[in-house]
């Protein structure tokens, strides 16, 4: 039997021990608490974003309502204003608030029932952003049809210096003219942004329609990309700013529309002046092509101050009065005018929340939800230009000289791209919100790399009319299947992906980087082309689509119909588990749509709460 052992320090050990355990067990609960605090916080967050009015009690919304209106000078519509926002706070009930009056309500419906049914000034507006497009459009493609021409009159062969010329607008948008968007739009506003580039285009197209030298063009096309950058970024933004709720998804996506629509008058001013001569100015044909780019933003510089400024901008500038003044003219009622002035006003704070004592930049590539969004954005806006389509926009008219068209027939042919381009776009008002982001890309990638293989291998047939014949129609399908695809997609996945508080920043660096590599594409398609033929040059771009598919498939989130709150959680799953997920899910998708065999429901990756 063993000794027993009486130790004096036991007392000691068990009892720094207990308080030890004592001591980590508070540690854990305090961490469970900080853990539960941040949850909590971030849910009230993400609740307050999507409607910052959520949970306040009618006595607390119209004390709030009341101060607003003191510090803002607005009592003269505190009973207005308490109306709306009893309507802000909860849109689908107010059938049932006895505070508004019958025909308030009636305002309210014909919301739902007539939404088109806009004051003027709305149309005005609208006008105005599908002008500002048409200017975006028509600078990109004028330049298809005049190449054709002042190559040969400045005698420039080198294939470099040629694709320099035709990109440089993309070069200074890139590096310069998309970071010039937020100083603009702080020191002139929406309208003096919009004017001041188009402008910028309108002066420009005189100067490369008087260009005597190949490097003066140059210039005159680098003076354009300070437009291209600051207008593409800022027009959707008027817009959605100025558009009631239930009609500003169809306004953001019409900039895509227009932008064809002008891409199409870029094409039409080629064939209209392709023969127009004058006997003292050589070149007179192509110069007339690109000073036809003037007409556009003429009549949006004379239309953009007519139009009211974005009201959430003069609210930004504490200019409440003159933020109700412009919703007023863009609003059905004043009653309108005043719910929307609160709610927007509500937003901005939360917003101001956000962005308090954070470095925008280092948030948007240090915090994962943010930094996947952005690898998403940048993910869209490279494949816009890497899918081929920019290519066949700049250099349609040598794509089908080189198959045997003669210069005529080509531009006329090249026309039926444009043409092409804007009426597939139309579709993509719909299909973007019903099919989704995703799957348009999903079915369109493998398309566009099948036509475009088909249009390079074309070139091998012998026959010049079963050639020509061939290269018009993959090119022609190519755009078919682009324009409700790559095209409309790009933007709009971007506008909504970033969280509200750096979505200024993210929209910046996504438009940097379209036109960024929009000058690549530009840059390097005739040297491309010169070494690996134009099979290889187009199996380039074809290869490319097949990687935007596979990226696509297992990287790329959808963001169809999703909330705020919603789309924190989609962009908080890892790309890894996005991979997993997706990689287990493809037997899945065999077996129901090519098999057709009858499968359980596919397992959800997100869990919306």
């Amino acid at each position: 039997m063993g000794e027993k052992i009486n130790d004096p320090e036991a007392p000691a050990l068990t009892s720094n021990r207990l308080e030890s355990s004592i001591s980590l067990e508070k540690q854990d609960a305090a961490e469970t608490a900080r853990a539960w605090s941040r949850d909590t916080t971030k849910h009230d967050t993400n609740r307050k974003v999507k409607n910052p009015l959520a949970g306040l009690t009618q006595d607390e919304l119209f004390r709030d309502v009341e101060e607003f209106a003191r510090d803002k000078n607005l009592e003269h519509i505190v009973e207005e204003l308490k109306r709306g926002a009893l309507v802000a706070q909860d849109p689908k009930s107010f059938e049932q608030l006895s505070e508004l009056s019958e025909s308030e309500k009636e305002l309210l419906r014909r919301e739902k029932t007539h939404r088109w049914h806009q004051p003027f000034m709305m149309y005005f507006m609208t006008i105005l952003c599908a002008g500002s497009a048409i200017v975006q459009g028509m600078d990109q493609t004028a330049v298809n049809g005049a190449q054709e021409y002042y190559y040969q009159e400045f005698n420039l062969t080198n294939r470099w210096k040629q694709g320099l010329l035709n990109g440089a607008p993309y070069l200074c948008s890139a590096v310069i003219g998309c970071w010039t968007t937020a100083p603009l739009n702080r020191w002139f506003g929406r309208r003096g942004c919009i004017f001041i580039s188009c402008f910028i285009s309108f002066a420009s197209s005189f100067w490369m329609a008087a260009a005597h030298t190949w490097w003066n063009l140059l210039m005159g096309r680098f003076l354009l990309g300070f437009a291209v950058g600051a207008k593409s970024t800022t027009t959707p933004v008027y817009g959605a700013e100025c558009a009631p709720a239930n009609i500003r998804g169809a306004l953001v996506m019409m900039w895509q529309m227009w932008t064809a629509f002008g891409i199409m008058l870029g094409y039409i001013a080629s064939v209209a002046f392709m023969d127009v001569t004058h006997p003292t100015i050589p070149g007179f044909n192509w110069r007339l092509m690109l000073g036809s780019t003037a007409i556009p933003p003429f009549f949006v510089c004379i239309q953009v101050f007519l139009c009211p400024e974005s009201p959430r901008w003069y609210m930004m500038r504490n200019r409440y009065q003159d933020a109700y003044n412009a919703l007023c003219k863009l609003r059905p009622s004043g009653f309108q005018a005043a719910r929307d002035l609160y709610y927007i006003h509500s937003a901005l704070k939360v917003e101001e929340k956000l962005r308090e004592g954070k470095q925008l930049w280092r948030e948007m590539f240090t915090v994962p939800r943010n930094r996947r969004a952005a690898q998403s954005s940048f993910f869209v806006m490279f494949m816009q230009q890497f899918c081929g389509v920019n290519a066949i926009m700049y250099y349609s008219s040598s794509m089908f000289r080189e198959a045997g068209f003669d210069l005529r027939t080509a531009l006329v042919v090249s026309l039926g791209c444009g043409i092409t381009n804007w009426i597939f776009a139309l579709p993509a008002v719909y299909t973007i919100d019903t099919f989704g982001r995703r799957n348009l890309l999903l079915t369109t990638f493998p398309l566009m790399s099948l036509f475009l293989l088909f249009t390079g291998f074309s070139f091998y047939i012998p026959d010049q009319t079963s050639r020509t014949a061939c290269v018009a129609a993959g090119i022609y399908l190519y755009m078919i299947v682009y324009s409700p695809g790559e095209g409309p997609v790009p933007f709009t996945y971007s506008a909504e992906a970033f969280p509200l508080y750096i979505r200024d920043i993210g929209m910046s660096f996504a438009t940097a980087t379209t036109w960024g590599f929009n000058f690549i594409v530009s840059l390097t398609w005739l040297p491309l082309r010169e070494r690996f033929g134009v099979q290889g040059a187009f199996a380039w771009y074809a290869a490319w689509n097949v990687f935007g598919w596979i990226f696509c498939y297992f990287c790329l989130p959808e963001t169809k119909a999703l909330s705020l709150e919603e789309l924190d959680q989609v962009f908080s799953v890892p790309t890894r588990k996005h991979i997993n997920h997706y990689r287990g899910m493809f037997p899945w998708y065999v077996k129901k749509y090519i098999l057709r065999h009858d499968v359980p429901p596919q397992k959800p990756l997100y869990d919306y709460e």
